[in-house]
């Protein structure tokens, strides 16, 4: 990477594509050129479910942020996360018998989870892969043991992959743009790395965003991406449900989500003195005698499914729910009326709605990517992915040693 190049990142959405052109100056800081957000079709949860659609919106999203920095830019970097992401752990290990460690041993073991990896299922890509533990003769060390003497050496990473056929199509988009996709980043590894300070990571950390067509959980803890995993489930499931049940068109179910306060205990602004839904919340349909405990019943009932996938998913990690660690809750359902207390007398954990001063930018992932792409990242494995012409050199040429 030379000094003064534009670097481009864009984001993936349902609704918008956020595009952030930035360029690292003389004195190694990094300097925004343009940040542009451009509505986005052909692209449902970061899958491409319409090639032509799709590669418009990047064409107009690109061009639109590279008129406003006066620059074009040949690759780009792209952050997503798809529902299809898998997060795969691996613990491998080595006898070292009274040796140093050297840092062949620990690429040793990089190339057998991979190995491992790639057997299990060859129908997925490495995006990410991340060191979170090393334990010499039975003890955790954080950073890599270079040197030490020792017995034994495991090696605990984590794998983030992806559909091989969904890598492709939105690789094809950039191309039919005729611009190279320099590395794929994950969604949530970006927030983290924007949103928490090095302490945070270290110590540990959970983050939910909860978007409105997907929800997406990431464990951090010594400096990983511990854990991750994305539902194709959102927040306007509990619209889609009010409509459903309560027969109400979206827009009025949308009002009602809106406004319900989530401690289901003040919530005069929307039934009457008999617990019956108001006039007002009738836009479109025929006034009729809607209960509050109806509403209450399918709010919690959604509600509690998404919050019990998420449990379930940390217990898999073993995670210890009397640790301490903070739950940070980002994305349009963070701003729900008192969800904040509701998660957190489910999890029996301290909850916090995400800090405003980064999300209010909306390009909190963009800012992370730009932290990766500049400093790199110590605990992550591959430091650089490079999706190339599936035609003319294979589709994914990953950088790490001889992986």
């Amino acid at each position: 990477m030379n000094l003064e190049d534009s670097i481009g990142l864009i984001e993936l959405g349902n609704t918008n594509l956020k595009c952030l052109i930035f360029k690292i100056n003389k004195d190694n800081n990094s300097e925004i050129l343009s940040v542009t957000t451009t509505p986005s079709d052909g692209i449902y949860n970061d899958v491409v479910v319409n090639l032509k659609k799709a590669s418009d919106s990047i064409r107009l999203a690109i061009s639109t942020a590279e008129k406003k920095a006066k620059v074009s830019l040949k690759k780009i970097n792209v952050i997503f996360e798809q529902p299809d992401f898998l997060c795969t752990r691996f613990s491998k290990h080595k006898k070292i018998d009274d040796s140093k460690i050297h840092r062949s041993d620990i690429e040793f073991l990089l190339n057998e989870g991979k190995k491992q990896l790639m057997l299990n299922d060859k129908n997925q890509s490495i995006i990410h892969i991340f060191n979170h533990n090393y334990i010499v003769d039975g003890k955790i060390f954080i950073e890599e043991p270079i040197n030490v003497f020792a017995d034994t050496l495991t090696h605990e990473m984590t794998f983030i992959t992806a559909p091989k056929n969904n890598l492709r199509n939105v690789n094809q988009i950039f191309l039919n743009c005729d611009i190279e996709i320099e590395r794929l980043i994950s969604q949530t590894f970006a927030l983290g790395v924007e949103l928490f300070d090095e302490r945070e990571l270290q110590s540990g950390v959970v983050l939910i965003n909860l978007g409105l067509k997907k929800i997406s959980l990431g464990l951090f803890k010594n400096l990983a991406l511990v854990h991750s995993i994305t539902f194709p489930i959102g927040v306007d499931h509990i619209t889609s449900d009010i409509s459903k049940v309560c027969s109400l068109n979206l827009e009025e179910s949308l009002a009602i989500r809106n406004n319900i306060d989530f401690s289901f205990e003040n919530n005069k602004n929307i039934f009457d003195e008999n617990n019956i839904l108001k006039k007002s919340f009738f836009i479109n349909s025929k006034f009729r005698k809607i209960s509050k405990d109806l509403i209450y019943k399918v709010i919690r009932a959604r509600t509690d499914e998404i919050l019990e996938m998420i449990k379930k998913q940390l217990k898999v990690t073993s995670f210890n729910f009397s640790s301490g660690m903070n739950f940070f809750l980002i994305g349009e359902g963070s701003n729900f009326i008192n969800l904040q207390e509701y998660c957190q007398n489910f999890f029996e954990l301290n909850t916090v709605v995400g800090r405003k001063d980064n999300l209010e930018k909306g390009f909190s992932a963009c800012q992370g990517g730009i932290r990766i792409i500049k400093e790199g990242w110590e605990t992550e494995a591959i430091p650089e992915i490079k999706i190339k012409n599936i035609e003319k050199v294979g589709f994914l040429r990953k950088i790490f040693g001889d992986l």
